[in-house]
C-alpha cells in the first residue's frame, strides 16, 4: 500500500486540519463541516491527478478544443456518519461519480471493551472500476478494513483503491498495510502517534460525527 501524506508539505490544506482539530472553532458544527467539504475537494483534486486520461474534442462557440479528461470510473464509499462532508466535498469534483455508502460503528460491552459493527451497506458493482474510501479520521484501522471487504463482497474487486482519512494514527497505518492488497493508497494529511487505552488518536479531534450532526444516545 502507497501513503501519501499531504500535511508534510505545506499548504492550505494545513490551515484547515488545525481549524478541525481546535476546540473552539469545533463548537461551530457548519464551520466544522464546511473545513471537511474543502478538504474533500482537495484530496480529490490530488487524487485526480492519478487517474486515467485521455484527449477530448469539445466544441466552443468558434471552433473546437482538444482537451485531456480522466476516463476512469469512479464510486465515492464513505462511513456513515462522519464521513458525509468529506464526501460531499469529494462528489462536488468527481461529480458523474457513482456512490456507495456503509455503517460502521463502536459497540462498547459491560467491560467497556468493543468491537465494530457494520450494518446497512450499499454500493454499486466496483469491477473495472476506481474506489474511493473516506472516513474523517481512523483511530485502529478496524472499521475502514471491515466497510472495504463488506463493499468488496457486496461490488466486487475494484481495479484501485483510495483511502482517504484526513487523520489517522500509526497504528492505523499499520492495519491497512496488512489487511488491504497492493493496489491501494492511503491519502491523510496528519499521522498520530499516540492511541489511549480506549483506542482515542492523541491529538486526533474528537469525535467528527458528534462535532458535525450533534451529539447521539
Amino acid at each position: 500500500m502507497k501513503i501519501v501524506n499531504l500535511g508534510e508539505k505545506n499548504s492550505l490544506l494545513n490551515s484547515f486540519i488545525a481549524q478541525i482539530r481546535d476546540k473552539s472553532v469545533q463548537k461551530d458544527a457548519l464551520r466544522f463541516r464546511n473545513n471537511l467539504r474543502r478538504l474533500g475537494e482537495i484530496f480529490a483534486y490530488e487524487i485526480s491527478k492519478t487517474l486515467s486520461y485521455s484527449e477530448k474534442d469539445v466544441r466552443t462557440p468558434l471552433g473546437t478544443a482538444s482537451v485531456n479528461t480522466y476516463d476512469t470510473k469512479i464510486v465515492l464509499a464513505t462511513i456513515l456518519r462522519a464521513g458525509l462532508p468529506l464526501h460531499d466535498g469529494m462528489l462536488s469534483y468527481f461529480e458523474n461519480a457513482e456512490n456507495a455508502f456503509i455503517a460502521a460503528y463502536r459497540k462498547y460491552d459491560a467491560a467497556d471493551k468493543f468491537h465494530i459493527n457494520t450494518e446497512y451497506c450499499t454500493t454499486p458493482e466496483l469491477y473495472g472500476k476506481t474506489l474511493i474510501l473516506s472516513d474523517t479520521m481512523i483511530a485502529t484501522g478496524s472499521s475502514i478494513v471491515l466497510a472495504y471487504d463488506r463493499l468488496v463482497s457486496d461490488g466486487g474487486d475494484p481495479d484501485y483503491t483510495h483511502f482517504v482519512c484526513p487523520i489517522t494514527s500509526v497504528a492505523a497505518v499499520d492495519t491497512l498495510k496488512k489487511a488491504v492488497p497492493s493496489n491501494c493508497t492511503l491519502w491523510t494529511a496528519a499521522i498520530d502517534e499516540e492511541l489511549t487505552s480506549h483506542s482515542l488518536v492523541v491529538p486526533g479531534l474528537g469525535d467528527a460525527g458528534d462535532l458535525a450532526y450533534g451529539e447521539k444516545v
